[in-house]
């Protein structure tokens, strides 16, 4: 896979870890199983996101939510049928790890599983934009 250097300018300082982020998210999106959604969720207060995975055939119990550093990080993994005779198997127990990257301040509220959907709820909070004034002095 060929290396995104894409914050390379001498003007852009303290942006290494934004490229290993870009790194990551390329890596990881190349998988495409479980297919999923990112919704943008208005109401009358705040702006939420929802992620929605197409988790069919997972209990509750096989799968995993977590935040790893700044990653969202959702597991799945099925239990083998052992002990039971097939003719013919066409639906594998599969496994899956999708990440999701959050920004700084993401909050996950909650997950929730539904018809074989997997629901999780974050929150956006409004950006604060700040901005001072640095004094200069005169040195002599």
């Amino acid at each position: 896979m060929t290396r995104i250097t894409t914050l390379t300018n001498p003007l852009l300082l303290g942006f290494e870890e934004m490229e290993r982020l870009i790194e990551k998210i390329t890596k990881s999106s190349n998988d495409g199983y479980p297919p999923y959604n990112i919704e943008k969720v208005i109401t009358d207060t705040e702006v939420k996101l929802k992620i929605t995975l197409a988790v069919a055939g997972f209990l509750e119990e096989e799968l995993l939510v977590e935040i790893e550093s700044n990653q969202l990080v959702i597991r799945g993994k099925q239990h083998a049928d052992d002990g039971k005779e097939y003719l013919h198997r066409g639906i594998a127990a599969r496994q899956f790890q999708k990440s999701f990257v959050l920004a700084e301040g993401i909050e996950v509220e909650e997950a929730e599983l539904k018809n074989g959907l997997l629901s999780i709820n974050l929150k956006r909070p409004e950006p604060v934009i700040a901005s001072r004034r640095i004094n200069i002095t005169t040195v002599e």
